[in-house]
């Protein structure tokens, strides 16, 4: 077994024995992108631009006190998952791409125990003055909200 494949076979095993309180976090803010998510026809057609956050939590001991890249998530694959996750289909609601989201996260990067996903719709078509609406959603890898 090589040493990546050790490493992410040992951050599974502790993400199961730790509660994600004990975790630390990594913090990715505003990752913009621009797609068709909306119950508009308008908005189906025309686009806008979204941001997403997320807050990750893992164990980053090993990964600090060792100064090793390997023993932590990568920040530009989190975006990557990101984009291509709000890029791939059209979502009626914001929802439902930060539950997408979520899911992603958590299918691919097997160290982090729980995620927040925020997603920000800036231009949402609400009768109101607002700088915009956001959905915020907390899942664990245990299945729990």
């Amino acid at each position: 077994m090589s040493d990546p494949e050790r490493r992410r076979r040992d951050q599974r095993a502790k993400a199961a024995r730790a509660p994600a309180s004990a975790w630390d976090r990594i913090l990715v803010h505003r990752i913009a992108v621009f797609a068709y998510h909306g119950i508009h026809p308008e908005e189906a057609r025309l686009g806008q631009r979204f941001y997403i956050s997320l807050d990750c939590s893992l164990d980053l001991s090993e990964a600090g006190r060792n100064d090793d890249w390997h023993a932590t998530v990568c920040y530009a694959r989190l975006t990557e998952v990101v984009t291509a996750a709000a890029t791939a289909r059209r979502f009626r609601i914001i929802e439902g791409l930060a539950e997408a989201i979520a899911g992603e996260i958590l299918a691919r990067f097997p160290a982090v125990v729980e995620v927040a996903v925020r997603v920000d719709k800036p231009s949402a078509p609400v009768p109101a003055i607002i700088d915009g609406v956001a959905v915020e959603i907390r899942r664990r890898r245990d299945g729990s909200s």
